[in-house]
């Protein structure tokens, strides 16, 4: 088999610029230097990123003090084809210009499909999307593992991992023959021909209001995942935001709706079913994508295999369970077995700052789940608790959301809470009536979450645990949301 990317030639003498210059707009910028004669322009409003651009497969390299003067001089080059870094927000000035110029935007996700390693019959390595507003990278790492532990692909892509378009458009003899892809809205927002065999959005709710600048605008972002699929539009049974992004969708001809659910599945669907053993395990089955599923189940994992996925002292989360079926039903529509699939989902190990365990003082539990950077991951986290046994550590960067529905629903869960970040108002609004304490550490405290853990420790009884579970971004005041769950850790271990 002889891999090339005949999508290069459609770039031949365009005008291509490339706005963003972090790790995606770097590795757009190498592989259309190294497949195409496009001619290239590179942009950021940070100068110093523009050194590491090679001026010789270049034609400009331009920064400008601000969006709007970038966008300025964007349009100056007159493009045939802008490519957004992810960053750059959909409300902001370049995707106006480009809109009033009539300049195609597209993403680097949309690059990767149209450079794509394909062979001389036309085939090319499936891809498997996975996208969400809670979920997206343990399942789509999940995923990853299965088609690794089938041979036929390697770690995730996307908004996680590698840039896209470096792997995709690989044709050496040890390219993949499937993609796991993590995407975000931001990138689903610049794709317009993508093709994904299947594609799972997990679930729906407000975030990243402020880049997309509305509701409505965030989920057509989302719902894009959904559009030409032509294998498998898998959505979470009983989610009716999520099933109407389906339902209304653009799946191609002959693709089918697939839904996952906690329950017993009926035919279309993979749920579990409790062992007829009476062990207590309950097993994860495929009636979605079987010749006969409409009267047999093929066996996929069982909940035994999830164990060691179980925050210390407490029972396998739903979300969790729901996430592995997710990204086995994505394997299935690519041809993985069972066994596959289940292997993967044993040796699978989340990574850091999600429900971690990292201290016990005092019989007070301490939790990093740093990585609930929304309301609806963080109600995730804090549905896994006792009721009346959290006191919660919140706060950082809002991103356009409010939180009175998430205090609504977890209520009965929280003893206590502590608010940290900049963007403190949406929680005073939230918190207001509140029958627990609340504790609020300064916008310009020099050490925010050493101030947050000892309030909380204070509030904190034994039995009760202590959940950094922000349900906000971590950039006001932390350098990620890995910065934030380590200073956490940190003046966890540092109390007495």
């Amino acid at each position: 088999m002889t891999l090339t990317n005949p999508g290069a030639a459609a770039l031949a003498g365009k005008r291509v610029a490339v706005v963003g210059l972090g790790k995606s707009g770097m590795a757009v910028l190498d592989v259309l230097a190294r497949l195409t004669t496009a001619e290239l322009a590179a942009f950021d409003v940070d100068e110093a990123r523009l050194d590491a651009v090679d001026s010789r497969h270049v034609a400009l390299r331009r920064s400008a003090p601000d969006n709007e003067i970038l966008a300025r001089e964007v349009m100056d080059f007159r493009p045939d084809l802008v490519v957004p870094a992810p960053a750059i927000p959909e409300t902001g000035p370049l995707f106006a210009a480009c809109e009033e110029a009539g300049v195609e935007i597209a993403g680097e996700i949309e690059l990767a499909w149209r450079l794509r390693a394909t062979d001389e019959n036309g085939w090319s390595a499936p891809w498997l999307c996975v996208t969400g507003t809670n979920g997206k990278t343990t399942t789509v790492s999940m995923l990853a593992a299965m088609l690794q532990q089938a041979g036929i692909g390697g770690e995730p892509l996307g908004n996680v991992g590698n840039p896209a378009i470096a792997e995709i458009t690989r044709t050496d003899d040890t390219a993949h023959r499937a993609f796991a892809l993590e995407l975000s809205s931001f990138q689903l927002r610049a794709t317009s021909t993508i093709e994904p065999l299947a594609s799972v959005c997990l679930n729906f709710a407000d975030d990243h209001l402020e880049w997309h600048g509305s509701r409505e605008a965030y989920r057509a972002g989302k719902a894009r995942v959904y559009d030409r699929v032509r294998g498998a539009g898998i959505f979470p049974h009983g989610n009716s935001a999520v099933a109407a992004m389906v339902r209304e969708g653009s799946l191609a001809d002959g693709a089918r709706a697939v839904s996952v659910t906690l329950g017993p599945p009926r035919e279309d669907q993979l749920g579990f079913v409790q062992d007829a053993e009476g062990n207590g395990l309950f097993l994860a089955v495929d009636r979605g994508f079987i010749e006969n599923r409409a009267t047999h189940a093929d066996i996929l994992f069982t909940t035994d295999d999830l164990r060691h996925l179980a925050p210390d002292g407490a029972g396998l989360p739903g979300h969790v369970a729901l996430d592995a079926l997710a990204a086995a039903a994505l394997a299935r529509a690519a041809g993985v077995g069972g066994d596959a699939i289940a292997a993967a989902l044993r040796g699978y190990r989340p990574g850091a700052h999600r429900i971690e365990l990292v201290g016990e003082r005092g019989g007070v539990r301490y939790v990093d789940d740093s990585k609930a950077t929304n309301a609806h991951a963080a109600m995730a986290s804090l549905g896994a608790q006792a009721d009346g046994s959290v006191v919660w550590i919140v706060g950082g960067l809002a991103k356009g959301a409010r939180f009175g529905e998430l205090v609504e629903a977890v209520g009965g869960k929280i003893a206590g809470a502590v608010v940290i970040g900049v963007d403190q108002e949406p929680w005073r609004e939230a918190f207001a009536g509140a029958d627990f304490p609340v504790r609020r550490v300064s916008p310009d405290a020099a050490e925010p979450m050493r101030e947050a853990v000892a309030h909380a420790s204070a509030m904190a009884g034994a039995g009760q645990t202590v959940l950094l579970a922000p349900a906000c971004a971590s950039m006001d005041q932390f350098a990620s949301y890995a910065a934030r769950g380590e200073a956490f850790a940190r003046e966890v271990k540092a109390l007495p």
